[in-house]
């Protein structure tokens, strides 16, 4: 558990920004791995008072606030009704709904852990991070950024009308993923492929596919790409089993979406 001085509610973006430039300070979200580190803070900063725990949809895109909970990217119809099931998959099988409504979709973008779901999905759709004061960054440039002293306000998906699945394998229900996949397709046919829990953070690939592909051409799509994407072993899995899986996991999310089920 860490130990801090005082919470500081930040009443302004521009009040956390400052706060957060002493080394002794930290940004809490939901809190659910802050409290299993062993840091000794000065200052919390709560950014629960400055509205950014909403989901809200405009014409070009979709606006998910830093503290906005899994819990709510399971249960939005804003989400449900753009990208299908994909998000309620993506996050379901993180332990249980009790953490769900603490852990906050901010905090699991701007931890860029390896294991994320969450980012494994987000990965495979048009996504930009607003910072404050950097502004907007593409989220696969974000993932690749060394963590510094800015406040992660929302996540900003493009609305281009991709379909969208994500597949996962676990060792037992509710555990880490040995290996999380996820496919999308835009209108015009486009594909992106995001690997996740490789056992490193979620990795972004484009492969070509002909309409309505079938089982041998995936196949051959996919193993073309997934010979791009490094794999490790840990204690969950080889580095060679998750090269299987991934092809396993991600063929079945581009069957997913060929069918019409995203």
């Amino acid at each position: 558990m860490f130990n801090a001085q005082r919470c500081l509610v930040a009443q302004s973006l521009e009040e956390a920004y400052a706060a957060n430039q002493k080394r002794t300070a930290a940004v809490m979200g939901g809190m659910c791995w802050m409290k299993m580190g062993h840091r000794r803070l000065q200052t919390i900063i709560d950014l629960s008072a400055l509205g950014l725990d909403q989901i809200e949809a405009a014409a070009d895109e979709i606006t998910i606030g830093a503290m906005v909970t899994l819990r709510q990217l399971e249960t939005s119809p804003v989400l449900a009704a753009e990208f299908g099931s994909a998000f309620a998959d993506a996050v379901r099988p993180i332990v249980g709904v009790q953490l769900r409504n603490c852990a906050t979709v901010g905090g699991s973008v701007w931890g860029r852990f390896g294991f994320s779901d969450v980012l494994t999905l987000l990965l495979a759709l048009d996504v930009e991070v607003e910072l404050y004061p950097g502004g907007r960054v593409p989220l696969e440039k974000f993932v690749r950024m060394p963590p510094d002293d800015q406040i992660l306000v929302s996540l900003r998906i493009r609305r281009t009308g991709r379909a969208v699945a994500i597949q996962s394998h676990r060792n037992s229900a509710t555990d880490f993923p040995v290996l999380a996949a996820a496919a999308s397709r835009t209108p015009a046919g486009a594909w992106t492929l995001t690997v996740g829990a490789r056992p490193q953070r979620a990795m972004r690939v484009e492969i070509a596919l002909p309409a309505h592909p079938t089982r041998e051409q995936a196949d051959a799509a996919l193993a073309a790409a997934l010979a791009e994407v490094p794999f490790g072993s840990n204690m969950r899995a080889g580095a060679d089993y998750r090269r299987h899986l991934a092809g396993v996991l991600l063929r079945r999310a581009v069957l997913q979406i060929e069918g019409g089920e995203a």
